[in-house]
């Protein structure tokens, strides 16, 4: 009876062990990253921050079950340029990608063209970093930061696409030849394959095809779904239009691809759940640059701007993320933060060191998030386009101009930016203008520069969305310029 007790014991004591081991293997387990990238999506656009017309209950959910932040801000308001710092954690003119998007119509013979646009090959990217630390990688959707061979996604760190190279495309497959053939969908390296369905829910298909195979295999992953959604062309099913009767015209539409863009979320993030690791994923969603509003109906308030300009409604963004039991559920993070952020943050929580990258601007979040410190993510942020240029420092912004003087706002009074009080306080303008200008000089010359037209048109698009609410624009028909 002693021998069988001690066998007992014995049996005991190993199943303990097992047990703490598969414990402490599961709490250092790397963590799972879902990266859920929109385009062009407006700043009111979604049920989290307060829309009555958009449909978004599965990105609402994602709110209340993480943290919302309420100051995200992208390094510039064009889709290219933003990519580009979101995917190396630097400002892009670090690297000269500064004027606009590549392969572009609106640079050509400007150094720099067409298919040699893109994010010189000596930058690493977030899926280099990721891959780096054992990681299965894998970018869904749109490209758009080069169309050559040797800017291709699966030669920038991932280990596999499905999507296309340019900027924008149809929603549907293409019966015909496109106007570029880098709007053609691309598997992986050079098989050109269109979609079959609406392109939003085929992105999602993809994501969760990738996802359940790394999960069977037991292996972390990243995963990149970067929507076309809600960018022109304007395309939507019969069946999401029809869930918006009340709407009419681009109005209508932009709804239902929203409505898409969250059904196609939701069912990644319900995948997840049904796979046994939605707690052990960091989920992010977020949006590349303020909507235009003059062309595909989004709603920006209570932020003045679009798509294009240096107004909050051009560079702030929604932004949500989601780590169970490491993250608050249901809380605002109120500090000013940046997509740049988004890389060291994964890189740290992969088990990297982001101190060792070069000319990083971005910062790991999640002391800030997690509050083992007060204090703000960064003290100042910098956006710059040619001539034109914007500094925050703390809750300061100064935006110069090529064609008027420098305007300053204090945000935390005057969100809408109606009161340019830089007459007010001169010295604070001079400040910010001999910082910002420290910063340019630490930058790269551009390696290309958008046709002035382009600019002009920016800047045109900037004071007609200054001021004046979104719903007077809509109801008069003036949303095309």
């Amino acid at each position: 009876m002693k021998a069988i007790a001690n066998i007992i014991l014995l049996f005991l004591a190993a199943s303990f062990s097992l047990t703490s081991f598969a414990g402490e293997t599961e709490k250092t387990k790397k963590p799972n990253i879902v990266l859920l990238f929109s385009d062009d999506a407006g700043y009111a656009d979604f049920g989290f921050h307060g829309s009555k017309v958009m449909k978004t209950p599965n990105l609402d959910e994602l709110a209340k079950q993480g943290i919302m932040f309420n100051q995200a801000y992208v390094s510039d308001p064009t889709c290219g340029p933003s990519r580009a710092g979101l995917l190396t954690g630097k400002y892009q003119q670090r690297f000269g990608f500064e004027e606009n998007n590549v392969p572009g119509y609106m640079s050509k013979n400007s150094g720099v063209d067409g298919r040699d646009m893109g994010i010189p090959l000596d930058e690493k990217t977030m899926g280099d970093y990721l891959k780096k630390q054992g990681y299965a990688t894998a970018f869904y959707g749109k490209w758009h930061v080069g169309g050559a061979d040797r800017f291709h996604p699966l030669k920038r760190g991932f280990d596999e696409f499905y999507g296309f190279r340019g900027g924008a495309r149809s929603y549907f497959a293409y019966s015909k030849a496109p106007p570029s053939e880098l709007d053609l969908m691309e598997r992986n390296f050079g098989e050109m394959v269109e979609h079959k369905g609406y392109l939003t829910d085929v992105l999602a298909d993809e994501a969760i095809d990738f996802i359940e195979r790394q999960v069977k295999e037991d292996k972390p992953f990243f995963t990149f779904v970067s929507f076309n959604a809600v960018h022109t062309p304007m395309d939507a099913t019969p069946e999401d239009l029809a869930q918006f009767p009340q709407l009419k015209g681009k109005r209508k539409t932009v709804a239902a691809m929203t409505l898409a863009l969250d059904r196609a979320s939701g069912a990644i993030m319900k995948k997840l759940e049904e796979l046994g690791v939605a707690e052990n994923t960091i989920v992010v969603f977020t949006n590349d640059n303020g909507g235009p509003s003059d062309r595909n109906a989004s709603d920006n308030a209570p932020l003045s701007g679009t798509k294009s300009n240096h107004l909050e409604g051009g560079i702030r963004v929604p932004f949500l993320m989601k780590w169970p039991n490491h993250l608050a559920q249901g809380t605002h993070f109120t500090h000013p933060i940046s997509l740049l952020d988004l890389l060291p943050t994964f890189y740290e929580v992969a088990g990297g060191d982001s101190t060792k990258i070069k000319d990083l601007d971005g910062v790991d979040l999640m002391p800030y998030i997690t509050s083992k410190t007060d204090a703000r993510p960064h003290d100042v942020l910098y956006w710059k386009k040619d001539v034109r240029a914007t500094i925050r420092v703390g809750d300061w912004k100064m935006m110069r101009f090529p064609d008027r003087p420098a305007e300053l706002y204090f945000l935390p009074d005057d969100l809408k930016e109606h009161y340019n009080v830089a007459a007010k306080h001169p010295d604070k303008v001079k400040m910010m203008f001999k910082k910002l200008f420290e910063w340019e000089s630490t930058l790269e010359r551009p390696r290309w520069l958008l046709q002035r037209k382009f600019e002009n048109y920016d800047i045109n698009r900037m004071d007609l969305y200054h001021d004046k609410p979104l719903e007077k624009k809509v109801d008069k028909g003036e949303l095309e310029l």
